[in-house]
């Protein structure tokens, strides 16, 4: 499936009564997104996704959306461009999304502590020099993954919150990279005791309805209701075998319980990319995206080895060198899911890949695709960034 929003980069050639600069750059986002889908396309084949949907966007929209496969293994209902999946670990995106347009609106400060608003929060040393910014940064210094077994055990958070005053520090707070799930989701009472809101109708006021995210959600019952979702796969010997979503990661919502379609999930795209200043103001996604502390394991990564030179963890999002080239990247796994978000603010392009599989090959889908995207695309100029930031909507004051 191909599709284009309003083209707001030819546009502002229009506009400015110019030479248009940007009409070989869009053929080429259309040549490289088409490229990429015949890889796509063939790869699902090739390792018997069961299903899988991509969609390549820029500040201007949706380039393209490709689905290939089925909801489950009976293979009733095709996978479309607005199946909902589970995004898993790709939801603290949109938790530090949410986190970083609250701090605009001055609800609370990224240097505040989290006990002035989770009172609660006790560890094994003074928990007052854990701010907001290290748990979407991954650097309380704690040990990593913290009580994740108590969520795959169905254990709530309030009740995994009682186990931290077990946890001494490893490190200072903001000086090593320490992962978590549980600890991360304080966002979500830090954000609830200041707003006085319910997370997920805040995920829908200032996230979802505001860039029309039509089938995005937050937690298991709107996900299992919808009719249109990719149920989950887990490979029993070479078949994989449809099982039931199971709901203990959606019991830590800003660390994975957000569902999207590949649709919406362009949309989040754009949104990083500036397409969006009056929802995401780029002066937040700055912020989310400055590397702050290093993640010396991802550069072991396989697929991404041969083509990661460096890599940094900023607010819920990943800082990945890649050569002379940065992007900004999240992955995601939960049971018979996988998700990838990508995207360079350099060459002002993103991916975006759905699962209903657990298939490590996901990973070779998105370097590939950025293999394709150095090789194909120029980066985006000055001048062409200050033409379209001038024809997008202006930000919020």
């Amino acid at each position: 499936m191909k599709t284009r929003t309003l083209n707001v980069i030819g546009i502002t050639c229009l506009l400015f009564q110019a030479p248009c600069v940007f009409s070989a750059q869009q053929a080429t986002e259309q040549d490289l997104a088409d490229r990429f889908a015949a890889f796509f396309n063939s790869q699902v084949t090739a390792d018997n996704i069961t299903g899988a949907a991509f969609a390549v966007a820029t500040p201007a929209g949706t380039v393209r959306i490709g689905t290939a496969g089925f909801t489950d293994t009976s293979h009733n209902r095709a996978i479309d461009a607005n199946t909902t999946f589970r995004v898993a670990s790709v939801s603290k995106t949109f938790a530090a999304g949410l986190a970083g347009v609250l701090v605009s609106e001055g609800e609370f400060n990224w240097e505040d502590p989290v006990t002035a608003y989770v009172p609660g929060f006790r560890i094994n040393g003074d928990a007052g020099k854990v701010q907001i910014q290290h748990l979407l940064g991954q650097s309380t210094g704690l040990i990593p993954h913290a009580y994740d077994n108590l969520i795959e055990d169905g254990v709530s958070l309030e009740r995994i919150q009682d186990q931290y005053r077990n946890l001494a520090y490893i490190c200072p707070p903001g000086k090593c990279y320490s992962y978590q799930n549980s600890i991360f989701s304080l966002i979500q009472p830090v954000i609830e005791n200041t707003t006085r809101q319910p997370y997920s109708d805040l995920m829908q006021e200032k996230i979802f309805r505001p860039l029309d995210m039509k089938t995005a959600s937050v937690g298991y019952d709107l996900f299992i209701n919808n009719p249109n979702h990719a149920s989950p796969h887990v490979k029993i010997k070479d078949h994989w075998k449809t099982v039931r979503v199971k709901p203990n990661y959606y019991r830590v919502a800003p660390a994975a319980g957000i569902n999207a379609s590949v649709t919406d999930m362009g949309k989040w795209l754009t949104a990083q990319m500036g397409g969006n200043p009056t929802v995401i103001d780029p002066g937040v996604v700055e912020t989310l995206t400055r590397p702050r502390v290093k993640t010396v394991r991802d550069t072991r990564r396989k697929y991404w080895s041969e083509m990661l030179s460096d890599a940094h963890y900023g607010l819920g999002w990943r800082v990945y060198q890649l050569g002379d080239h940065e992007i900004l990247y999240h992955s995601g796994w939960v049971s018979g899911y996988r998700a990838d978000i990508a995207w360079s603010e350099e060459h002002k392009i993103g991916i975006a890949i759905l699962m209903n599989v657990e298939d490590n090959r996901i990973s070779e889908l998105t370097t590939t695709f950025w293999q394709m995207a150095f090789d194909m695309l120029r980066p985006v100029t000055a001048a062409q960034n200050k033409a379209l930031a001038a024809a997008l909507p202006a930000a919020t004051p």
